[in-house]
């Protein structure tokens, strides 16, 4: 791929799933602040239930790093998923009166318990370039969502516009950059059957991360 970012291979071969994103009710709802607040309120307690995994997952990432900065940098975004995001769940669970016991005893849904099954696997026992690529959709998609988001008009409702702020910030772009880079680096002189599993994986964590906002906006629940 002459001239292209792996990272840009990447995106596209993901780009109707990403488009779905962009296009979803619950994302359009976000940005013009018509969003259910039932819906949203679905969304806070299963994406605090899927952070304490993506944290793991991150830590796990750290362990197989192949050097110091790059364990440096996962042990970071752990920690900062842990405190900085999850804080603002937390703040939004404290709004809608929703203690921090009933948050971490909520019951994930089918989807959440994939998604986050799903990396935990691909950090436990996949090549390390594989762990990278299926961590990255979430950094990435958020901020394209937030920065895209962010260039309509302000949603009157806060909650929504709080939620834009977070992740439209340069400095969330910056940790999408970095994980990008990390994952265009690894790349070079791959095999190409070791370039397809990397693929799969973002293109899987794409899908999870397109029918997290499905699951939330159908309250999806188990069936049994």
């Amino acid at each position: 791929m002459p001239n292209q970012r792996f990272t840009d291979h990447l995106r596209q071969l993901a780009d109707s799933i990403w488009r779905a994103q962009h296009e979803h009710p619950f994302i359009r709802g976000i940005g013009d602040g018509t969003l259910d607040v039932e819906k949203f309120k679905f969304w806070v307690r299963q994406d605090y239930l899927f952070l304490i995994d993506y944290a793991r997952t991150l830590l796990l990432a750290a362990a197989k790093s192949p050097d110091l900065p790059t364990m440096t940098r996962f042990a970071e975004l752990a920690s900062a998923t842990l405190n900085v995001e999850m804080d603002l769940h937390r703040s939004y669970a404290e709004e809608f009166d929703i203690s921090g016991a009933e948050l971490e005893a909520e019951e994930k849904s089918p989807t959440t318990q994939a998604y986050t099954d799903f990396l935990l696997r691909s950090a436990a026992i996949d090549d390390f370039l594989v762990t990278v690529a299926a961590l990255l959709p979430c950094f990435w998609g958020f901020s394209e969502i937030g920065q895209r988001l962010s260039l309509s008009e302000r949603p009157r409702d806060e909650r929504y516009a709080k939620w834009i702020d977070m992740y439209s910030t340069d400095e969330f772009a910056e940790l999408a950059q970095w994980c990008r880079d990390l994952l265009d680096r690894l790349a070079v002189g791959m095999s190409e059957s070791s370039l397809q599993q990397v693929a799969v994986a973002f293109i899987i964590s794409s899908r999870y991360e397109c029918q997290f906002w499905d699951m939330a906006y159908k309250q999806e629940r188990w069936p049994l």
